[in-house]
């Protein structure tokens, strides 16, 4: 047994334990096979302990510890895939673990070289060109594509090495190793294309954990007398475990900060960061000498379907209400959900009295039409208020006094123009409760 392994098996135990409790407070499909993959590097220190031991035990020993380590790679590669879902890249998944897994297993079973490693070998890259090939129509993608690069490469570098009497099977061993975590610096400079420590600290890491194997074979033929330390070797694996941890928490932050500012129910602006927008829209309006529009939208039978179909199916109404909202409002506008059953817009320039009447009139027409919201289909109406900068309001607080008494108006007309045509509404607003406010310039 390799006792002088635990120090590094602890300090990386620790590590994970850190991981572990960082990415239990935020879990994702990404921070579950991350963790995966540190188990994977924990169980490669435990299985580094006893492959110096004779025989079969000491085969198996090296094989776990070094596919292993490759798997390890190849679940960071995983979890940064965009298009993960897609059957034919599970395949590839399936087809990199299992070929790399069965020529690890050669390398540490067989005595000699022989045609066994040069299937083997082919199998590296071959399964994975031929599946691109063949999915090429459903996916495309850039890092596919270098995947496929990659291991083609591999496959025919293993193919020239492999025997070469002295250095071969190591070579091979080298690039198969390196080619794993090479291709985590790419999907990962991909994912996290961002200026933060957390992003530059793990693509680093594994930029350099990848030219381990590298350096150390160069080092190895030119300069055998050169001793260095494993714990110098495992340096990279440690610096891309802190830029991980730093990565998952940078991503909570960023949540964190999200929920602050977001309504959790439909993903809008909620009634803090519109107030932001709309006094900046104002600012930049007064700037400019342009107009700013503000419209508020109540919708009429909300509460009528909270009594009758319960909460739940009033969350999915409101959740369909902003995602109709969201086609007819421009990206350069704010929409956000203020109140329980309320949603405000900022129009700002170019903009103008009309414009700002068309997009409310387009927004309570699609919902004169009934919504599907699960196993339901109801049917709710909306009332809109305009306010317009600077002719109704030169402040931000009067302009919303503005928008919300000419709301009160349009759903007070709603109710009458029922009323008179026959018709009952339980959810008709009492124009007498509407409180009288008055309007600065």
């Amino acid at each position: 047994m390799n006792w002088s392994g635990l120090p590094d098996l602890g300090a990386m135990a620790l590590l994970v334990a850190a991981f572990a409790s960082v990415a239990r407070r935020n879990p994702t499909h990404t921070s579950r096979a991350w963790l995966i993959g540190w188990v994977m590097i924990t169980l490669h220190f435990i299985a580094a302990l006893f492959e110096h031991v004779s025989g079969v035990w000491g085969a198996i020993a090296s094989t776990i510890t070094l596919a292993s380590l490759t798997w390890a790679g190849l679940l960071f590669i995983w979890a940064s895939i965009p298009y993960r879902r897609e059957g034919s890249t599970r395949a590839i998944f399936v087809s990199l673990l299992a070929s790399n897994t069965l020529f690890l297993t050669l390398m540490n079973f067989r005595d000699q070289v022989d045609w066994t490693f040069t299937v083997a070998a082919i199998l590296l890259g071959a399964p994975v060109l031929a599946i691109a090939l063949i999915s090429h129509r459903s996916c495309s993608h850039p890092l596919r594509w270098t995947i496929v690069g990659l291991y083609s490469t591999l496959a025919a570098f293993v193919l020239l090495v492999q025997h070469n009497p002295a250095h071969g099977p190591e070579w091979a061993l080298d690039a198969i190793l390196s080619t794993a975590y090479f291709g985590c610096c790419i999907h990962f400079w991909y994912a996290y294309r961002r200026a933060t420590a957390g992003a530059f600290v793990t693509i680093t890491g594994f930029f350099a954990w990848a030219m381990v194997w590298v350096i150390g074979a160069a080092m190895y033929a030119l300069w055998p007398q050169v001793h260095v330390e494993s714990e110098v070797w495992n340096l990279p694996k440690y610096l891309v475990a802190v830029g991980m941890i730093l990565l998952l928490l940078e991503d909570q932050i960023e949540h964190s900060e999200h929920l602050a500012l977001h309504d959790y129910l439909t993903g809008l602006p909620n009634r803090r960061l519109y107030q932001d927008r709309l006094a900046r829209a104002l600012e930049r309006a007064r700037r400019t000498g342009n107009q700013t529009a503000l419209l508020v939208i109540d919708l009429d039978h909300f509460k009528q379907v909270n009594d009758t179909l319960g909460h739940h199916v009033g969350d999915l109404v409101l959740q369909r209400v902003g995602e109709l909202f969201r086609t007819r409002v421009r990206r350069a506008d704010t929409l956000a959900r203020t109140g329980g059953d309320e949603f405000s817009v900022i129009l700002e320039e170019p903009t103008s009295r009309a414009n700002a009447t068309n997009v409310g009139q387009s927004l309570v027409q699609l919902l004169a039409e009934p919504l599907e919201c699960g196993e339901h289909t109801v049917r709710i109406g909306a009332s809109v208020g305009i306010a317009v900068f600077p002719e109704d309001a030169r402040e931000m607080e009067a302009l919303c006094i503005a928008a919300d008494l000419r709301m009160y108006d349009a759903k007070h007309e709603a109710a009458v123009k029922l009323e008179y045509t026959g018709l009952r509404s339980d959810e008709r607003p009492d124009s007498s409760a509407r409180p009288e406010l008055q309007l600065g310039d």
